[in-house]
């Protein structure tokens, strides 16, 4: 079975930081694109952040630049996001996905987690 299982969410205040983990299994995903998904209440599931197989090329969306960091350990099977000074408005269900191309739409990306809850209150 193919299985994204992600790890990390919960309730944080604003201004604190969460650290979100998604461990890969049943498929090789080590030469995969890897890319966090949010869909925040009332809105349309959004791209946060992707990264390439290698590392080497990260995208983030503008809102979660310079405070968000995308990363994987490919040893491990598992990617990262670490979401720093959390906002209220980035309250919503985080998945993490893995597709064999970069796509800002939620539909290019194969694989995806069930899906963890981080809210972030005031």
């Amino acid at each position: 079975q193919v299985l994204l299982v992600e790890s990390g969410g919960g309730l944080v205040q604003a201004g604190a930081s969460l650290r979100l983990s998604c461990a890969a299994s049943g498929r090789d995903f080590s030469r995969d694109i890897m890319a966090w998904f949010r869909q925040v209440p009332g809105k349309e599931r959004e791209l946060v952040a992707q990264i390439s197989w290698s590392g080497a090329t990260t995208y983030y969306t503008d809102t979660a630049k310079g405070r968000f960091t995308i990363s994987r350990e490919n040893a491990k099977s598992t990617v990262y996001l670490q979401m720093n000074s959390l906002k209220t408005q980035e309250t919503g269900n985080y998945n993490c996905t893995a597709g064999k191309a970069a796509s800002k739409r939620a539909i290019g990306m194969k694989y995806w987690s069930e899906g963890t809850l981080v809210t972030v209150s005031n």
